[in-house]
């Protein structure tokens, strides 16, 4: 496989997490032809209205059928990769519509082009129209192309999954801190991802032990987050021994409680229950 191409799985894979346990199907390189044509990613909304989630800046609308070409940081987006975009389109629609005389309504259909760095050369052959930081919209074509720029995108908690393919630092560190994986898969993704940073020499001083160790820390605290998978076999003996006393203790009766007592630490515990009843003033 080549370097591109496990980026653009990669971001694929992060997509799968994201819509995990919403109504849609997520598809990663969905091939559209004999000839294995292959777009990055379509997303299939199962019902329609909204998602009862926040999406990413410039997904907020999505359409029941989404298709999304994904440049990573040492690509461009330039004309070529949006008119095959749009040939990728032509095909898709073709493919989902029951009569190829009679295709699905156009409006079903939404276009997206996520790059890591403002399309300059494109902007230069379509004039880019700017519909919030970081979003833009190309309106060349029907339909419109809509482009993020993930370097542009604030950082807030709905972008963080965006900057974890960020060319900067402090956005991939900051989608790593932020970001609340929705499958047990994702800690594998997210490694992955920090190791092709590694391999391609990018200098990211958020490193995967960085991130292993933190990853640990939210688990302690975050409910929603326990069911994270890390590389480690001891992960779950660390986290126990990590967490709050109160976290440890939360949810046992009485008789657990006794049961996890070594016999000294009974015996402490009952000398200090004897000295708080001779306590004068205390019932």
């Amino acid at each position: 496989m080549s370097d591109q191409r496990q980026w653009h799985r990669l971001f694929g894979m992060s997509l799968i997490d994201f819509f995990t346990g919403l109504p849609v199907t997520v598809e990663v390189e969905k091939d559209l032809s004999l000839k294995q044509q292959f777009l990055d990613v379509v997303v299939v909304k199962k019902v329609a209205g909204p998602l009862s989630c926040q999406m990413p800046d410039g997904f907020e609308d999505l359409a029941d059928h989404n298709l999304i070409s994904f440049k990573s940081y040492q690509e461009a987006l330039d004309a070529w990769a949006v008119t095959e975009l749009l040939s990728y389109y032509v095909n898709y629609r073709k493919l989902v519509s029951q009569d190829r005389n009679d295709l699905q309504p156009e409006a079903e259909f939404r276009l997206f082009a996520v790059c890591v760095r403002f399309p300059q050369n494109l902007h230069r052959r379509w004039p880019l129209e700017r519909v919030q930081e970081g979003v833009y919209l190309v309106r060349s074509f029907a339909p419109d192309v809509r482009v993020l720029v993930v370097h542009q995108l604030p950082q807030e908690r709905q972008n963080a999954l965006l900057h974890l393919f960020s060319a900067q630092a402090e956005q991939v560190r900051f989608g790593a801190q932020q970001y609340r994986p929705r499958s047990t898969e994702t800690s594998t993704f997210l490694l992955q991802l920090f190791d092709r940073y590694r391999q391609e020499g990018t200098p990211m001083p958020y490193t995967k032990e960085e991130f292993i160790r933190e990853a640990k820390q939210k688990m302690s605290k975050d409910p929603d987050i326990r069911q994270l998978v890390l590389e480690d076999p001891d992960t779950v003996d660390q986290v126990i021994r990590q967490a709050p006393a109160e976290k440890r203790l939360e949810g046992l009766s009485p008789e657990q409680f006794l049961a996890g007592l070594t016999p000294e630490m009974r015996a402490v515990l009952r000398q200090q229950l004897q000295a708080t009843d001779e306590t004068p003033g205390t019932s």
